[in-house]
């Protein structure tokens, strides 16, 4: 099955960094947040979840909308905080 980008769940590196605050984007507690990750490595860890997805890096999270740091698109087969939490547990086990 192809991304529709119009129903896709869209994730920003922002989401997972740890220099990042609750308050200025991050989606997950600190202890399951890394420092510094990319989109292409949260397209790594969605790859790995067996789900389809697009790696967007031309991208920018809105609120920091001057910082090119990509996205990534992905199927909607599960519910959005359910998919961020699998992928920043990935992103803890990726090879640094």
């Amino acid at each position: 099955m192809a991304v529709d980008p119009e129903k896709a769940i869209v994730l920003y590196p922002s989401y997972f960094d740890s220099r990042v605050t609750r308050d200025s984007g991050r989606r997950v507690p600190k202890k399951h947040a890394v420092e510094a990750p990319t989109a292409r490595m949260i397209y790594d860890s969605v790859r790995s979840l067996d789900l389809d997805c697009i790696l967007e890096l031309e991208k920018a999270y809105p609120r920091y909308w001057h910082r090119k740091e990509g996205r990534v698109l992905v199927e909607p087969k599960m519910k959005k905080g359910e998919l961020i939490v699998k992928v920043a547990k990935g992103l803890k086990e990726l090879p640094k």
